[in-house]
């Protein structure tokens, strides 16, 4: 008999509750909601995989990077807003700090201590990394009926590029007359021309590999809007999140994190390749924003049936409308299931407040989020599987599982 990926979770589930709780409860005290669902990330990907527990051997030793890890995923855990409220927490909750690795709270470190920390877990890209193993891991041998592909906005505390430089009080200089300008070509035309010959970046990305594609894409904290579902425009400053969600219990596949002014289509191409190498579907579900000419062939290039809410161009030769069959609007309505997790992300796991700056940081900080957030979505895959199955057994009638929905 195959096992498939629902046996293996629902096996660590009832590992969990039978073994692993009983036995950390009666090592570090009585455990609440967020203290096992903290236990279980720590224990579904091992985090001494990925961080290194060797002290140095000369100088003063380095705090336990493996206990500072499993504090930052406590953080998201509990989705508290600064690393000094973490702290306060350690310090009074006897079985959070003892599952963190510190038996005294004397052995806490300082929030010295903790910046260095995140700050070597951003830039080695930490939680990214784990984000990824946990995904190759759970959907092995999963084939996912369709995947859902949008961003979210993410505020931030810092500056754009030119404010600094208006901020100095610098007198204005004096006015100087300027030259007479030769007549000829008008300025910037050369500039215009040679963008037209580079193409656009969708364009572009048709004949790059993937780390070329990321490597372009903007990342420095810009200005965002975007439209209200009542149609106004809303401004917000810092970066957009974008991710792929799957199908079968709501799985975070990969993110990517941009400036704010990156439009949604150019990121599409490198997210669909990205998810392409670790997980196998059949449907991209992606709204007007991604509606393109290279998007559509990228995919059909991968083999997936896509479907992109059309957008209504004004254009000289009319162009035939894409309608969607019965059949496919009820599909794309399936969609939202970003939406949901976009709210669960910021009310849940801490992206809604963030106080660290730089595109690496807010990534880490978010990424120790979204790897909370998948294992919780994966437990609770495994919770409303066993209910079903449980409700035909009474009922009488067979219990089919399938591995798509």
């Amino acid at each position: 008999m195959k096992i498939t990926w629902l046996d293996r979770l629902a096996q660590f589930h009832n590992l969990l509750q039978c073994e692993l709780f009983p036995l950390l409860e009666s090592a570090v005290g009585p455990l609440d909601k967020q203290s096992k669902r903290l236990a279980a990330v720590v224990s579904l990907e091992p985090l001494a995989r990925f961080v290194s527990a060797r002290r140095a051997h000369t100088g003063r030793p380095l705090s336990d990077r493996l206990a500072l890890a499993t504090a930052f995923f406590a953080k998201a855990v509990y989705s508290l807003p600064t690393t000094r409220h973490l702290i306060q927490r350690l310090q009074t909750d006897t079985p959070l700090r003892r599952l963190c690795g510190w038996d005294s709270a004397a052995q806490v470190p300082t929030e010295a201590t903790f910046s260095r920390a995140f700050a070597e877990f951003a830039a080695s890209a930490l939680p990214a990394k784990i984000h990824e193993e946990l995904v190759r891991h759970s959907q092995q041998g999963r084939v996912i009926g369709y995947i859902a592909r949008d961003s979210t906005a993410i505020e931030a505390r810092e500056h754009l590029p030119g404010d600094k430089d208006k901020a100095k009080s610098v007198p204005a200089p004096a006015e100087v007359p300027k030259p007479a300008r030769k007549r000829g070509a008008k300025k910037g035309r050369h500039k215009r021309s040679q963008a037209r010959q580079r193409g656009t970046r969708l364009q572009r990305q048709q004949h790059m590999t993937r780390e070329q594609m990321l490597a372009e894409l903007p990342r420095q904290c810009s200005l965002g809007v975007k439209k209200s579902s009542k149609g106004y425009r809303q401004y917000w400053r810092g970066y957009k999140l974008h991710w792929d969600v799957a199908d079968g219990g709501r799985i975070p596949i990969s993110c990517l994190l941009t400036g704010a002014s990156v439009h949604d289509s150019q990121v599409a191409i490198p997210l669909m390749r990205l998810s392409a190498e670790r997980v196998s579907w059949s449907c991209d579900l992606m709204d007007s924003a991604y509606d393109a000419k290279a998007i559509r062939q990228e995919s059909a290039k991968l083999r997936h049936e896509v479907l992109i809410k059309p957008v209504k161009r004004k254009r000289k030769t009319p162009t035939p409308d894409i309608e969607f069959s019965d059949d496919q609007k009820q599909r794309f309505k399936k969609r939202t299931i970003v939406e949901q997790l976009n709210a669960r992300l910021k009310d849940e796991f801490g992206a809604r407040i963030i106080y660290v700056r730089g595109a690496s940081k807010i990534m880490a900080h978010l990424m120790f989020g979204v790897v909370v957030l998948t294992v919780d979505q994966l437990l609770r895959r495994v919770i409303d599987a066993s209910s079903r199955a449980s409700f035909l057994y009474h009922c009488g009638l067979p219990s089919e599982r399938c591995v798509c929905c």
